[in-house]
């Protein structure tokens, strides 16, 4: 019966597809469109486009992740800190990380560097603003227990900050990992000769509809898959919040 619930959308968005293609040239039956995926990414694409691509989004993602935490938990310590940043993080989150390209081309030369620091640009907000947001919701009555019983320093840092806002920061990280998945196709468009990205925009330049359209479909495939996978993380790093491990205040 689940297995039902679950494919009867994606069943009906296709028949639905196949219902409407047809009509035009650019757009393709579902089997075109199969045929083409198979003989594209079946190939040496995927070790020339798609692994790199796969690579500079996972390492520009746990750049962000880390940069977003390692930032938050002191503004969210911190009322005074948070008071003089706010504007300047105003500031910098208000501006579309695909109008940095060309400044971020300048910086890092069109290379991978260039590409993992745009994923950075627009992942970081998220985690960066919701590790503050849940460092600023911890419960002070947990915090004068720990200074009470002398939970300081690192101990405090992991059993308490980072454990009580970790559903916040899972929050903010599942919001980036979609993020990072537009801002890698978004920058490798630009001075690239490689990449997913790339290689969708050299397929609709030269006409290559199915292909064009396969790629697109590998991109909701590999988001449904990176989705799935943070779901398998979030589950077992807020176990406790869920009910299914330790408290706050265990050892772990």
């Amino acid at each position: 019966m689940r297995a039902v619930r679950l494919l009867a959308l994606p069943a009906l968005l296709v028949g639905v597809w196949w219902a409407v293609s047809g009509s035009t040239f650019y757009l393709p039956d579902p089997v075109t469109v199969g045929r083409a995926f198979a003989e594209t990414w079946f190939s040496a694409r995927l070790l020339d486009d798609v692994l790199p691509s796969v690579g500079r989004l996972l390492a520009g993602y746990a750049l962000a992740g880390v940069l977003g935490v390692a930032l938050g938990v002191p503004i969210g310590l911190s009322a005074r800190l948070r008071a003089t940043l706010e504007p300047v993080l105003e500031f910098f989150r208000a501006i579309p990380p695909p109008v940095l390209v060309p400044l971020i081309m300048l910086l890092a030369g069109i290379e991978t560097p260039m590409k993992v620091l745009v994923i950075v640009s627009g992942c970081v907000w998220p985690v960066l603003l919701n590790t503050v947001e849940g460092v600023r919701a911890l419960d002070e009555v947990l915090s004068d227990t720990c200074r009470m019983y002398g939970v300081r320093g690192q101990s405090r840092l992991r059993r308490f900050v980072l454990r009580g806002a970790s559903p916040q920061i899972m929050t903010g990280l599942r919001q980036a990992l979609s993020i990072g998945i537009i801002l890698i196709v978004i920058s490798e468009m630009f001075a690239s000769s490689s990449g997913l990205g790339f290689t969708i925009v050299l397929f609709q330049r030269q006409f290559q509809i199915a292909e064009m359209w396969s790629g697109i479909l590998l991109l909701g495939l590999l988001g449904l898959g990176l989705s799935a996978l943070f779901r398998q993380v979030e589950r077992r790093v807020l176990a406790w919040y869920h009910g299914g491990g330790a408290g706050i205040g265990s050892a772990g």
